[in-house]
């Protein structure tokens, strides 16, 4: 230690050209070709080193932003669905206040929260029930038209088979005619059949099809008269059938049911 301490004082009394200023010069010239080699040697491994740390950096940037977006797309769907909803929702309230609805009963707006389990049961889930006054047999429409009717009813939800349903059948009218017959399900999926419309009467490709209201003693048709069902698609009459054969194209569009409206009587309490 104490000789350094002599040679650093040396060293800085000296002249610029003195011994131990030519010693360092020399030191520096032998020792700079080690020096390269060291920092040719130590490059590869400090670049590997900054591109490992930059890649680690890239997968964590590029992990929150993934998340961020995924963020961003959910908050995208939720509002694009209650959009959706809000305008069914808009159209459903002008329809309750138009003309068209039944003035005899009070609407039940209700969401769709299960859909038909298969293409042999034509049902949907409805979230109200008999605390809302809805009971079996209730008719079940939107802005658009008859969806069905109610089949099975608890406390707070209720089961809806659909008009497409193999088991249900409506009695209707050609609003434009006045030809009566029956309304069923069809043989393609989400079609429909009028049926019973005796060849006397008169068909015509896009007639307008309605709900029929009768009643004969005690019995009374489920649905109430005038009920858009859908439009005719095509009629055909042949020499051996009784009846004209007739396909109705739905009002209703029942795979993209959000919300529909039960028609509760006025006269019935909750």
């Amino acid at each position: 230690m104490l000789l350094s301490i002599v040679l650093i004082t040396i060293y800085f009394r000296e002249p610029a050209g003195g011994g131990l200023h030519g010693v360092q010069s020399a030191g520096a010239s032998v020792l700079r070709p080690f020096e390269v080699g060291a920092e040719r040697i130590a490059r590869p491994f400090r670049d590997a080193y900054g591109w490992f740390a930059g890649l680690i950096h890239a997968k964590s940037e590029n992990g929150r932003l993934r998340l961020k977006l995924d963020q961003v797309t959910g908050q995208l769907i939720q509002s694009t669905n209650a959009l959706e909803e809000n305008a069914d929702l808009k159209r459903q309230l002008q329809y309750i206040g138009s003309p068209a609805f039944p003035k005899d009963y009070r609407p039940v707006t209700t969401a769709i929260i299960a859909r038909p389990p298969s293409e042999f049961q034509q049902e949907v889930g409805i979230a109200a029930g008999s605390s809302s006054g809805i009971r079996v047999d209730d008719a079940v429409v939107t802005s658009d038209g008859l969806v069905g009717k109610v089949s099975s009813v608890a406390s707070h939800q209720s089961q809806v088979t659909l008009l497409t349903d193999p088991n249900l059948s409506v009695s209707a009218r050609d609003f434009e005619t006045r030809a009566i017959g029956l309304v069923g399900h069809g043989q393609g999926r989400g079609t429909l059949t009028l049926e019973r419309v005796q060849k006397a009467q008169t068909l015509r490709r896009g007639d307008t099809i309605v709900t029929q209201y009768w009643k004969v003693g005690n019995l009374t048709a489920l649905f109430p008269a005038g009920i858009l069902i859908g439009y005719v698609s095509g009629a055909l009459q042949s020499e051996v059938d009784l009846y004209w054969q007739a396909q109705i194209a739905p009002a209703v569009h029942f795979d993209s049911l959000t919300s529909v409206i039960v028609l509760v009587p006025k006269n019935r309490g909750r």
